[in-house]
């Protein structure tokens, strides 16, 4: 693999800015309407304003219609799926995009803060940056996810109710009808959050092509780095960078499940293939990416191990010559006190570091981290199974 020279290796004074959220109709609409203050400042405004749009007006229509808290099957305040939709689903994904720009464009700038693109390969880079950010900016694509989110609402017209009737259908004689509440649900507030849910399928979208291409330049891998990945673990970053888009994807799918289990009256293992597929899905939505640099890493790996294992045979052949088979056994005082002992152990040290060189930028305690993140919001699920008082009397056993 080609190694760039190391007088081309000098970190340039200025990076490209990369961000996937300071750009496009829809954040423009943020800046204007005062709910966003550059860069993505203003968080709680947003989360508090869609909130506003999305779950006030059906509590308000429920409320006048009285199917707020009774007289129907699923209430709107029990409805735990639309619930978990509106008051934690969403405010976790636009907090996402704070997370997001705090994290990656950092994340981004290392690939030059630890020379492993050259200060010659700038000007690429910088149109790579550049091509990326105009999709990002592009009104037609939002458009597009606009209007993909908004037609959904004929997926709406044969939804299976639980069982009877909810506050947003009325089942009366076999067929299906929207309250004023439903419409609202359908029409404005699904809609929504399906938009932001598709925006973010589309930055990361983003993500992976700026990935993509990065692993198509000449990178400088240092086999020797402690990372054990050739310098670029800081890649990992990423994943913890983007954990709240998954979470939020997990709320919604443990809503659901919990409407399901309440009021279909379906136990939780019902679902057992279908969380372990979504745990899987959104596992290999953050990780897939990073998977770019496995050819590169295998070659890195290859070169260092052939390359070190050289240098350490050349050096322990000096060092029996100097040390054994010069001196024999009575070599012992000369021994004492020589730096070539220490080197040797530092030698052997560092030949680890090549032999355990990944092949991928992250590590199993990464994945294990994301993994207890995406599973958090379905621990409450287990409650259905075990009683609260069970599971709290056993930790208070564990704990003493």
């Amino acid at each position: 693999m080609p190694q760039p020279a190391l007088r081309n290796m000098e970190v340039p004074q200025t990076v490209p800015e990369f961000s996937l959220v300071l750009g496009g109709p829809l954040y423009h609409f943020y800046l204007r309407t005062r709910l966003a203050r550059p860069p993505i400042d203003l968080v709680r405004r947003r989360i508090l304003a869609l909130c506003l749009v999305c779950w006030i007006p059906p509590l308000l229509l429920s409320l006048f219609s009285g199917t707020a808290v009774g007289r129907v099957k699923v209430p709107f305040l029990l409805d735990i799926g639309a619930n978990v939709r509106f008051l934690c689903a969403m405010p976790l994904l636009i907090a996402a995009e704070l997370v997001a720009q705090r994290r990656l464009p950092g994340i981004v700038r290392q690939f030059f803060d630890r020379r492993i693109i050259a200060s010659s390969q700038r000007v690429r880079f910088e149109k790579v940056i550049s091509s990326i950010m105009r999709f990002r900016n592009s009104a037609f694509i939002e458009i597009l996810l606009a209007l993909f989110a908004f037609a959904g609402f004929w997926m709406w017209q044969e939804y299976p109710t639980l069982g009877g009737s909810t506050w947003y259908v009325t089942a009366t004689n076999g067929k299906s009808h929207f309250t004023a509440a439903g419409y609202w649900y359908v029409l404005i507030s699904l809609p929504l959050l399906r938009f932001i849910l598709f925006r973010w399928y589309f930055r990361l979208a983003l993500w992976y092509w700026f990935l993509w291409r990065i692993q198509r330049f000449p990178l400088h891998l240092n086999f020797l780095h402690p990372d054990l990945a050739g310098g670029l673990g800081f890649l990992s970053g990423s994943t913890t960078a983007l954990a709240p888009v998954l979470v939020a994807q997990t709320m919604i799918v443990a809503g659901v499940i919990a409407d399901e289990i309440r009021y279909a009256r379906v136990t939780l293992p019902a679902f057992k293939m279908e969380i372990a597929a979504i745990l899987i899905f959104l596992l290999l939505l953050v990780f897939a990416p990073l998977c770019f640099f496995i050819v590169q890493l295998i070659q890195a790996g290859r070169k260092a191990k052939r390359e070190y294992g050289i240098l350490a045979s050349r050096y322990v052949d000096d060092f029996w010559n100097k040390w054994i088979a010069k001196h024999g056994a009575s070599s012992e005082k000369q021994v004492l006190g020589t730096s070539d002992i220490q080197s040797l152990a530092d030698l052997a040290n560092a030949y680890t570091v090549v032999n355990k060189m990944r092949i991928v930028p992250f590590g199993k305690e990464t994945m294990i981290r994301v993994a207890v993140l995406i599973c958090l919001p379905l621990l409450p699920l287990t409650l259905t199974m075990i009683p609260l008082d069970q599971v709290l009397d056993r930790l208070v056993k564990l704990l003493m």
